[in-house]
């Protein structure tokens, strides 16, 4: 279990992390994601951007995107079970739009279970609002996916509160 205090370092994904990752897709997803698929994803570099969150050696989440023109897609993020709860999702986010911004895309989205509420939290501190309803997107339970957008991530505006959710996450790495 990581404490508080644990420093998480935010990385690049590669495939000596995927044995990790798979055991965290698999706690928290009930249609985990394959290797292959992981594998295939990390080989589209032009398009995607895969990280890791690190304490020490041990994988503790991950998170992905998709670029396509001006718009970016997070693909997957998750944290461990036993993880969850702080900020490891947050570093994982804000290492994402930084690869978006890098890349010129100015709108991202995502898809959230309309149940995950603590998951929508988190992406509204980034700016993300409701746009619409994907009906029984996640077969298994025939739940709804609330559909997410940021927009204008290029702008001051979004640096500045990109500066203050670092502020907040650095506030609680000193308590």
């Amino acid at each position: 279990m990581i404490t508080e205090s644990m420093v998480v370092e935010i990385a690049p994904m590669r495939r000596r992390h995927l044995k990790r990752v798979l055991k965290i897709e698999r706690a928290v997803y009930t249609r985990p994601w394959s290797r292959g698929l992981f594998i295939s994803e990390l080989g589209l570099r032009n398009t995607r951007t895969y990280f890791v969150a690190r304490t020490g050696l041990k994988v503790v989440g991950y998170g992905g995107l998709m670029e396509v023109s001006d718009e970016g897609h997070i693909t997957t993020l998750a944290v461990d079970p036993d993880c969850q709860r702080r900020g490891i999702a947050t570093q994982l986010l804000l290492a994402l739009v930084a690869a978006a911004q890098k890349h010129n895309t100015t709108d991202v989205t995502l898809e959230v279970r309309v149940s995950n509420h603590a998951a929508q939290e988190c992406y509204r501190q980034f700016g993300f609002a409701p746009a619409g309803i994907r009906k029984n997107y996640y077969p298994e339970s025939k739940e709804d996916a609330l559909i997410m957008w940021v927009h204008e991530i290029d702008t001051p505006a979004y640096a500045d509160r990109l500066a203050a959710i670092t502020a907040r996450l650095m506030g609680k790495a000193n308590e």
